[in-house]
């Protein structure tokens, strides 16, 4: 049987007919820190995300070598690039901790793996899909190693173009496949985020749910990207967006994400099914406010008005829930 454009991650499906699956995108906004991952892992929850992503890295494997003794300023002291990649990424016993903490506030938790070490590493704590940055949409023997995981696997379209995602898409396959779209600008500005893409994709991949991920400041732009009808919607999370680190930015403060969550819910409710239909809360002013004329059959008493207006005849109308009428 067909199911539209769904693919089942975890307990759940992310498409058609379901919630918008919103994951909050921690990346490297923890600096390193695991106590600062798990307030932000906190925060989201109570936001009411359904998952939180964070980025693995194998330094030596993602930074080219020209750069590795590149000095650069940080909060810990002046030091080279690659240590500062060291810096800023988790080791496993720190995972394991995260794992731990996430099953305990029962918010899943994924990473984008930036080289096939990671994708190793990441896969001994049993992710519910993995997530291929759009840096990486063209790396193809890296989305054939997440792939090859059998998981689901998203993939974000930054930077790319329409021939770049239909080649990447042709290498892996469509089955347990998601595509996010996005533009890799940090902040994103308004009159680059191009939204309507997502019908764009929608209609050139009509079996695989289409989301967003967004690096704009504000929210409004992921609200309309529900209301185009994007399966699921990530955006980077952060404690404080004037803390360090270049994708403080264009995130979203833990109170922002509560409302950004909050009215992505009210916006699905208020999508409806598109079934026009007279509801029961409406028949009182049907009532009260709409004109009908007398049947010009209907035999007219001496000193009676030739138009009569007379009160409408509520039986004809199909209302939802009868029952509260």
């Amino acid at each position: 049987m067909w199911n539209g454009a769904r693919v089942r991650v975890g307990d759940r499906y992310i498409g058609d007919g379901e919630p918008v699956y919103v994951i909050a995108e921690i990346g490297i906004n923890h600096n390193g820190s695991l106590e600062l991952a798990k307030q932000i892992i906190g925060g989201a929850v109570f936001a009411g995300c359904d998952a939180v992503k964070f980025q693995k890295r194998t330094p030596e494997l993602c930074v080219p070598y020209d750069q590795w003794h590149v000095e650069r300023d940080t909060p810990w002291g002046r030091m080279s690039y690659i240590e500062y990649r060291h810096r800023v990424e988790l080791d496993a016993e720190q995972y394991a901790e995260i794992d731990r903490f996430c099953e305990e506030k029962g918010v899943a938790w994924l990473a984008s793996c930036w080289d096939e070490e990671s994708v190793d590493f990441v896969e001994q704590f049993d992710p519910p899909l993995y997530k291929a940055a759009s840096a990486s949409l063209t790396d193809h023997a890296l989305l054939h190693k997440m792939k090859a995981t059998g998981r689901p696997l998203i993939l974000s379209t930054g930077m790319s173009t329409m021939e770049e995602i239909e080649t990447a898409v042709e290498a892996v396959g469509t089955d347990n496949l998601l595509v996010a779209h996005s533009t890799s600008a940090y902040p994103c500005r308004v009159e680059e985020l191009n939204l309507r893409t997502i019908h764009t994709l929608k209609k050139r991949f009509p079996s695989v749910p289409i989301g967003y991920s967004g690096h704009e400041v504000g929210l409004a732009p992921s609200w309309a990207a529900v209301a185009l009808g994007a399966a699921f919607v990530e955006r980077h999370v952060t404690l404080d967006r004037a803390m360090w680190g270049s994708d403080q930015a264009a995130s979203v403060e833990i109170q922002g994400m509560h409302r950004l969550v909050r009215n992505m819910r009210d916006i699905e409710e208020a999508l409806g099914d598109g079934v026009k239909r007279v509801y029961a809360s409406e028949l009182s002013a049907l009532k009260k406010l709409r004109r009908v004329k007398q049947d010009r059959h209907h035999p007219i008493r001496v000193g009676e008005r030739l138009e009569t207006w007379l009160e409408p005849d509520l039986s004809r109308y199909y209302v939802a829930d009868m029952e509260q009428i």
